[in-house]
């Protein structure tokens, strides 16, 4: 049994100090920290945070390494490196290209979900593409991009947890249906659907939008579009928090009128992310990276270079929310999105022991999954 001490603990209710967390491969009970008893191997954190660790649903790459690369090891090695930053649970995110290379993407995931690597857990997939629009394409290929087809994700339906889908495409209600009865979580995004349109996504079951703002129709005060849509309905909101994909202004916004339990913050990442400046590659597309903005030859964004912790912390700056609200979108957010919330997404009994300790500036400092130490800041 261990025990950390010394700390400002992030619980579903606030933060909280002089208390002890006792953990195996989960979280045993909360002490009071003159209660932690003998034996136990103790961490003293020194006074920083501790919280849950950070879930990623929205990442293409790290480090040189992309979800859809045909390497056995590159969902690994992604896992290896986002322990550093605090992820200790993500979805490795498709991009749209031929099928075949899909389908190998989606095996590899499913080999990675049931790998006991001390990484970052490979919770499913996230299916970004094919079925999108070709208007809000972004940086997906369009030469791939097709309507929606439920037997083609059919043998799939164990590794896909979230899919990305255009609802004014033909076919798209009744895929949406179809996949919300499999218990995939249904996402609006690169789509050029109205506000009428995206409604009847939503009444067919979609619960969620693919980094709001970004690859959909704005919010125009005549034509409200998937931005009014999902400002309007009861959905949750990815947000690249990075200042580039979307202006500090507008997340403020966002949190004034969604609140602080419909956004979730993601990276969006790509292979680039963790490297310097330079030519890089995306879904089979050249990426340019300059000055932290990864673009298209024609301009589009590309991903981002985002890693999570910016994400809270550029979050918290500029929208002046508390630490401990802002670290709940990497947590709790996602794992209730996820239908993990009993197994993750906070510090509470029973849970897996998958924990974070950073400053004050969230810079992280250790990383526990399963109990274990998978990193220790030099």
């Amino acid at each position: 049994m261990k025990a950390i001490k010394n700390m400002k603990l992030i619980t579903e209710n606030g933060v909280v100090e002089n208390q002890g967390v006792i953990f195996d491969q989960r979280i045993q009970e909360i002490v009071a920290e003159n209660q932690i008893g003998p034996g136990m191997e103790v961490i003293d954190v020194g006074g920083a945070y501790l919280s849950a660790g950070f879930i990623d649903i929205h990442i293409h790459g790290c480090a040189g390494y992309d979800v859809m690369d045909d390497d056995d090891h590159a969902i690994r090695n992604i896992a290896r490196h986002l322990v550093t930053k605090g992820v200790t649970a993500f979805l490795p995110t498709t991009m749209t290209m031929e099928f075949s290379r899909i389908k190998r993407a989606l095996e590899r995931i499913r080999k990675n979900m049931t790998d006991s690597a001390q990484y970052a857990q490979v919770l499913g997939c996230n299916l970004e593409g094919p079925f999108l629009s070709r208007k809000y394409k972004g940086a997906q290929d369009e030469k791939y991009i097709r309507q929606p087809d439920f037997e083609l994700i059919s043998p799939y339906l164990d590794v896909i947890r979230l899919l990305t889908i255009a609802p004014e495409e033909e076919g798209s209600i009744d895929f949406i249906k179809q996949a919300v009865q499999s218990g995939i979580v249904v996402s609006i995004g690169h789509t050029n659907a109205t506000f009428n349109e995206t409604t009847k996504g939503i009444e067919a079951g979609a619960s969620h939008v693919t980094h709001l703002f970004n690859g959909m129709t704005p919010l125009h005060h005549r034509n409200p579009g998937v931005v009014g849509a999902a400002l309007w309905h009861d959905v949750t909101c990815e947000l690249i928090a990075d200042n580039i994909h979307v202006d500090p202004a507008v997340q403020t916004i966002l949190l004034k009128v969604k609140g602080e339990e419909k956004i979730i913050l993601i990276t969006d990442a790509m292979r680039a992310c963790l490297l310097a400046d330079g030519e890089y590659d995306l879904g089979g597309q050249k990426v340019y990276v300059k000055d932290h903005q990864a673009k298209l030859s024609n301009g589009s964004l590309a991903g981002s270079t985002l890693v999570l912790n910016e994400a809270i912390r550029n979050f918290m700056t500029n929208t002046g929310m508390k630490i401990e609200d802002a670290v709940k979108m990497t947590t709790l957010n996602p794992a209730k999105l996820l239908g993990i919330e009993k197994q993750k997404g906070s510090v509470t009994p029973g849970k897996d022991a998958d924990l974070v300790v950073f400053d004050q500036n969230l810079n992280i400092m250790m990383t526990i999954i399963g109990g274990e130490k998978v990193f220790t800041m030099a």
